[in-house]
């Protein structure tokens, strides 16, 4: 019985990280189809609406908003928003959560938010982190203050995480993608750095 439940569990495991992915991109593919079909509507007759125009025209609608986020109006639109949600108690947590997130996607700058991957020690313990800004001047108060860089430490589990400025002489590079060391650190180090390498050597 023990033998045919652990088969059970290698299953489930190898099963469900793919079921769910799946589920996760048709659940977003259906959420913006239904969302567009009915503005699509309110502007095109029924009978010329055909099922995809709905991600298409989302898929238009990020491109445009990519294409015009560096614009002075979008920023400063962006920047109102984003100052209106942060005054609101419960909000602010979970859109502070969900940008830290967003901001380890590529879009594309030649400058990326995380610029590297980097081990800290504290006391006897190691602290895996990516350094998202190299230098900080603004707490170089006095001329003996070590140059300190912005440190984001993810939560396992968790969505968001903290930010330390630590002196650069206290950071140890390691030579790991950055998605495999945020993989290990949001799940706690139960994730394989080989198996994520391995993923890395495929995609490219």
């Amino acid at each position: 019985m023990k033998r045919i439940t652990a088969i059970l569990m290698k299953g489930l495991a190898a099963v469900l990280p793919i079921s769910m992915t799946l589920y996760v991109i048709w659940w977003l593919a259906h959420t913006v189809e239904a969302l567009m079909r009915g503005i699509i509507l309110s502007v095109l007759p029924a009978e010329h609406y055909h099922p995809g125009m709905g991600i298409l025209i989302g898929l238009v609608v990020l491109f445009l908003v990519g294409s015009g986020v560096n614009a002075y109006v979008v920023r400063r639109s962006l920047a109102f928003w984003e100052d209106w949600l942060e005054r609101i108690p419960l909000v602010k947590t979970i859109y502070s959560a969900m940008r830290d997130i967003t901001r380890l996607l590529p879009s594309g700058h030649a400058r990326q938010d995380v610029q590297s991957v980097v081990i800290w020690r504290f006391n006897q313990a190691r602290l895996l982190g990516f350094v998202t800004r190299d230098a900080s001047p603004e707490f170089k108060t006095r001329p003996t203050d070590a140059d300190l860089v912005a440190v984001y430490f993810p939560l396992s589990y968790m969505l968001g995480g903290i930010t330390l400025y630590i002196a650069k002489s206290e950071l140890e590079p390691i030579d790991i993608p950055v998605e495999a060391a945020m993989r290990l650190a949001l799940t706690g180090g139960m994730a394989s750095t080989t198996a994520a390498r391995q993923d890395e050597t495929h995609r490219s």
